[in-house]
């Protein structure tokens, strides 16, 4: 894992990229980077990180990415690639060694729409802790975040299958995965106690190699989570 410090405004630019490798700008405790740093890691791609202060960017950052956002990969000629779905996808195309993405167009297809449907989930890890930071009632939201995950336990219960692809890890599981690794310090564990598959899912996912290689304790994770609710994120927390 990457233990380099967040660059901010005013740091100086990193050289270009070597050549035979991929570069990635991330944030260590952001979840859409933590996608493609999952991919890099599955696939065994050589890469170097780039980690980036989020609340206070480099201009040469703006720059490559006038969005400002991770995950944002930059090849050695210079091409710039952002949004986690696009770095990935690009990534297990770029570096067929152990495909994450299915042949079959159809496959493929149904990876991304179950992604789509996934994209309406996320929100709920952030809208539960705000809500109840904020001393709102949650208990409807918390209520719709476990239907929804109920409605991913019967994907797997109709599927058979330890994971979303198949019996083996694809690019849709771990691109769902990052909210799953973060549901202790959101609070929100208690939620997948009625979808006995998709905590077996779970329990799978914490074993693999390229979930260990980018996680962080969950204390870690509170602490950066404390720092940015209080509105100073901690980027180098634990460094």
């Amino acid at each position: 894992m990457s233990t380099e410090k967040a660059f901010a405004k005013g740091s100086a630019a990193p050289g270009p990229v070597p050549e035979g490798c991929i570069r990635l700008y991330s944030m260590r405790f952001c979840p859409f980077a933590q996608r493609t740093r999952l991919v890099l890691s599955a696939k065994g791609i050589k890469h170097d990180t780039i980690n980036i202060n989020l609340k206070d960017k480099p201009d040469w950052f703006l720059e490559k990415n006038p969005l400002g956002l991770v995950p944002t990969l930059e090849t050695p000629a210079g091409e710039v690639i952002y949004e986690s779905p696009i770095t990935c996808d690009y990534l297990d195309e770029v570096y067929p060694e152990n495909k994450l993405l299915p042949s079959s167009p159809y496959a493929k297809a149904q990876q991304k729409m179950m992604l789509e449907h996934f994209s309406k989930v996320t929100p709920y890890f952030y809208k539960i802790p705000m809500g109840r930071k904020n001393g709102e009632d949650v208990s409807g939201l918390t209520a719709e975040l476990k239907e929804k995950f109920a409605k991913l336990n019967k994907d797997l219960v109709n599927k058979k299958t330890k994971f979303f692809g198949g019996d083996s890890i694809t690019m849709i599981d771990y691109m769902m995965w990052p909210w799953f690794e973060r549901l202790e310090m959101f609070e929100l564990k208690h939620c997948l106690d009625g979808t006995p598959e998709l905590k077996k899912w779970a329990e799978r996912m914490s074993e693999d190699p390229a979930v260990k290689a980018t996680t962080h304790s969950v204390d870690t994770y509170k602490a950066f989570y404390k720092s940015y609710i209080d509105g100073k994120p901690d980027y180098d927390y634990g460094l």
